[in-house]
């Protein structure tokens, strides 16, 4: 390529001086003018230079690793892409995301997380399963990970300190397994007289049995009676509930799962069908169509998720950010839903209620 002061600067002032080339082939430009005009071009911006094509800026990648469906959990990534885009991350724009989904088959969370990590990305966040977290922690332990989590991260290793977490796991819990005494007060508020409280739990989830015990624990403490009632796919969710009204369970206490995220819509329906009324972990149920929910808010969980990964990605390290912990709580009520269970909710439990939909 020619350099500046070559044939092609000559080429660009005749090119900029149209009446300079015409005298120039009619033989009347005087030497002492084409050495000025020359002179003074030698002050102009090589062209040859300037016409380089800037090089790519590389968008860096995030994988996210679900334990459900995309369907399920299309609020939660909405409020992901929320918190990305509060640190000046838009998907699509300044950072690409790979989405890997398990389907509630968590026994293919581990390759999905390693398929992540071959990848590579430059940071992993997981939703919602403790599964999840720790199929990422076993894949990487130098790729960065954000969780979102309902369990104590600290109970299952996935970091050394709430405050000061070290090595390259970070994130949000939510606190969903901590609300059962709540929870089942909330039960019994529907009718003082409560008999037997079903549980619905999915034992492939890793916090099934503390899970459990907690319950167990917490109804006795009350005077309530719980039957717990196991399921770990879709399928299994006709049985549970006839098994509920076998034993005339009175209201049912649905634990965090995702597999129970993803069927919300099924949960509701059966609920109606079997006229029995169900406590579920968030919000996201009742807005399906569920009666009633308790917890911390997802959502917010999943934003502040977003965030830290946005973080990391402008340099900050995992081992430096705190693990968040939810603050705040929501009852939801659904009116609706109320209605066509035929209840009629006491006054008290609905003075409680952060929000009811009609």
């Amino acid at each position: 390529m020619p350099h500046c002061g070559e044939p092609l600067l000559l080429t660009n002032l005749l090119c900029s001086d149209a009446g300079l080339g015409q005298r120039m082939q009619s033989g009347l430009v005087k030497r002492r003018e084409f050495i000025t005009l020359l002179g003074g071009a030698a002050a102009l911006p090589c062209v040859a230079r300037a016409q380089q094509p800037a090089k790519e800026t590389t968008m860096p990648t995030v994988g996210f690793l679900g334990p459900a469906s995309a369907a399920g959990f299309v609020s939660y990534v909405d409020a992901f892409r929320q918190g990305l885009g509060a640190t000046g991350f838009v998907e699509g724009k300044t950072v690409a995301v790979e989405y890997r989904w398990a389907d509630n088959q968590l026994d293919r969370l581990p390759a999905l997380a390693a398929e992540l990590v071959a990848r590579p990305v430059a940071v992993i966040a997981t939703g919602s399963a403790t599964a999840a977290a720790l199929a990422a922690k076993a894949a990487t332990s130098t790729i960065p990970i954000v969780f979102a989590v309902g369990a104590d991260p600290l109970k299952f290793g996935l970091v050394a300190s709430m405050n000061r977490p070290g090595g390259n796991v970070t994130g949000v819990s939510f606190l969903a397994n901590t609300l059962v005494a709540k929870q089942l007060q909330l039960l019994q508020g529907l009718s003082p007289a409560s008999g037997m409280i079903g549980v619905l739990v999915n034992p492939g989830n890793p916090n099934a049995a503390s899970d459990s015990a907690m319950v167990q624990a917490a109804a006795t403490s009350l005077r309530l009676q719980v039957h717990v009632v196991r399921a770990v796919a879709e399928d299994d969710l006709d049985a549970a509930f006839d098994d509920f009204r076998r034993v005339q369970a009175t209201a049912v206490l649905v634990f965090p799962d995702a597999l129970f995220i993803d069927v919300r819509g099924r949960l509701s329906e059966l609920a109606i069908r079997h006229k029995l009324p169900v406590l579920y972990p968030d919000r996201t149920f009742v807005e399906a169509g569920g009666l009633m929910g308790y917890g911390s808010s997802r959502t917010d969980a999943y934003r502040e998720a977003g965030m830290y990964v946005g973080r990391i990605l402008r340099g900050e390290k995992p081992a430096d950010l705190p693990v968040i912990q939810s603050s705040k709580f929501e009852l939801v009520i659904n009116l609706k839903t109320a209605k066509v269970l035929g209840l009629d909710l006491p006054p008290t439990l609905l003075a409680l209620a952060d929000e009811v939909i009609e």
